[in-house]
């Protein structure tokens, strides 16, 4: 209720000091009586400025500072105004609620003259004028089209107070709850691992089947990523591991964890998916390690339960606890995998990156650059929408996670992919024309920002129809190096010259010179590719804090809204 970017601006305004201030918010952020919002606030800062149509109206409008915020407060006006019943004055209610014009002119006569046949007395006859009884009436049917319900923003006001205090005195407990409630949504999931990651300051770990839990947990100052939130694995394979675990005590290698699990719910892909995720990262050996001795691991484990079940004493079962050992699984040395790999096989097997993310070498020029991302698409239905606007022309930028072609009726092909970004993925509509020109660019895990006009439909997620793609690889960059001062440039340049010589590419050079805080970009025939080999040999010879990369951000076509 609280959490959307306008809300948080009109609540910062609003300055609420007490519950009835939150529930007032509540019912006031809506189409229509968003236009008393100025009177309202005015009013709570200024009791001076409230004013009211007849005194009976103060002990109505009084806890809302003069203004009209909810549904009871319309019955009460036509109770203690023009001597309504309980009942009659939930039926004008409705009557302004669902617009029933006829209706709503009967009662106005009925408000304004009364009805002795009906036992209403009006306001006229209590005294009231009937300039002042027909304004006040104008002014409950404008309100009546919107009107909330005082008891449903009540509910959601403690509700969102109650949230609000846990999320901050208790922020892991808060998020590790949150998280655990949108397992099944990966797009809410990754929002919320950004916010706790750069908002909240909260570390997010990868899952351990030796400290996890089937949800998240706290673990210490961070949040331990829940065991049954990872791919192909039940509540039941982790109620089981959980339950060994409490029995008999941390799993202390992979094999003692799969001698445990033997004839319980635990197979290969189960195995496969656990290793990959980082659920063993606390056993012995490295992923890529575990996952080349799992089949020979497994395998051995299948050999000793069918000799138990045929009643044979397996080897292990007559040598010493000395010569056991000579039988444990050795990991042969093939090293780890790249950080790229590891991060695929996250994203493959839980949805979300958790020790790193693609883009984060990235994040400043997809900060600067982007007007939008995948969390701005949903559409949430309490909001009345997603935070962009159906036709707004933004900018996103993402890897490819998936592509499908399709043929038009015209025999052209378009394409629809999924661009994934840090906080989660959307879909971008290819129409023939911009498929056909950029096809090369359209590749599974290729880095790109696109331009596009925001399409809202029916589904819970908006989509973006591209107009306009640049590659990562096309972001403008400069090569800072920087020196102590001039006579250490001078020193030193026709050696930096020689290296800058064995690179060629787009990017400008920036000489820096710290102490007359002087900077010099050099001739465009200079020019290199500022990454890789070169940065790293200028890191070695310059020290590392002298040599910085830095990235322009994407000047796209086009005004963004």
């Amino acid at each position: 209720q609280l959490e959307s970017g306008g809300m948080k601006s009109f609540m910062k305004e609003l300055k609420p000091g007490s519950l009835e201030d939150i529930i007032a918010g509540i019912s006031l952020y809506r189409p229509g009586p968003m236009d008393f919002i100025p009177k309202y606030i005015k009013g709570k800062n200024d009791r001076s400025a409230i004013t009211y149509d007849c005194p009976q109206m103060e002990p109505i409008l009084g806890p809302t500072y003069g203004c009209i915020v909810y549904q009871e407060q319309v019955m009460q006006i036509v109770r203690d105004l023009a001597g309504y019943t309980m009942g009659r004055s939930d039926l004008v209610r409705r009557a302004m609620s669902k617009k029933k014009a006829s209706v709503m002119e009967k009662e106005r006569q009925n408000f304004v003259y009364g009805n002795e046949e009906e036992g209403v007395k009006g306001c006229v006859n209590n005294g009231l004028e009937e300039r002042t009884a027909n304004h006040i009436y104008d002014e409950m049917t404008d309100f009546a089209k919107y009107a909330f319900n005082k008891s449903h923003a009540a509910a959601y006001a403690v509700v969102s107070y109650q949230t609000a205090y846990l999320k901050y005195y208790y922020p892991l407990e808060f998020m590790a709850a949150l998280m655990s409630s949108v397992m099944d949504n990966v797009t809410k999931f990754s929002e919320y691992i950004l916010t706790c990651r750069q908002i909240m300051g909260i570390p997010i770990l990868p899952p351990d089947i030796n400290e996890g839990e089937s949800g998240f947990s706290v673990s210490g100052n961070a949040i331990r990523y829940g065991l049954s939130a990872i791919k192909s694995v039940g509540k039941s394979v982790v109620d089981t591991i959980i339950a060994d675990r409490e029995a008999g005590g941390p799993f202390r290698s992979m094999e003692d964890f799969v001698g445990r699990m033997t004839h319980k719910e635990v197979n290969k892909r189960t195995l496969e998916n656990f290793i990959k995720s980082g659920a063993l990262d606390t056993l012995p050996g490295t992923r890529k390690q575990k996952i080349a001795v799992m089949p020979v691991l497994l395998e051995s484990k299948a050999r000793e339960r069918k000799s138990v079940i045929e009643g044979q004493l397996s080897l292990f079962d007559i040598a010493g606890e000395e010569e056991r050992d000579n039988f444990q699984i050795t990991f042969p040395e093939v090293g780890e995998y790249t950080k790229e790999e590891l991060l695929v096989f996250e994203k493959e097997i839980l949805g979300v990156y958790i020790s790193g993310h693609p883009l984060e070498d990235y994040k400043d020029v997809w900060q600067k650059t982007v007007t939008a991302n995948a969390s701005d698409f949903i559409v949430d239905e309490e909001a009345g929408g997603a935070r962009v606007t159906d036709g707004a022309r933004v900018v996103i930028g993402g890897l490819v996670a998936g592509k499908t072609v399709k043929t038009t009726r015209t025999n052209q092909l378009m394409a629809f992919i999924t661009l994934e970004d840090l906080m989660g993925s959307v879909e971008v509509i290819i129409f023939p024309k911009d498929y056909e020109a950029n096809r090369e660019l359209f590749v599974e895990d290729a880095k790109l920002f696109i331009r596009g006009r925001v399409s809202i439909g029916d589904d819970p997620v908006g989509k973006l129809v591209l107009e306009q793609v640049v590659p990562f690889s096309k972001i403008p960059r400069e090569l800072w190096i920087q020196f102590a001062d001039k006579e250490q440039y001078v020193s030193r340049e026709k050696e930096l010259l020689e290296t800058l010589k064995t690179s060629e590419g787009p990017d400008r050079v920036v000489i820096y010179l710290g102490k007359e805080r002087a900077k010099k970009m050099l001739p465009a025939s200079w020019n290199v590719d500022a990454a890789g080999v070169l940065v790293e040999e200028l890191s070695r010879k310059l020290g590392e804090k002298n040599v910085k990369v830095v990235e322009k951000p994407l000047a796209l076509q086009g005004k963004m809204h």
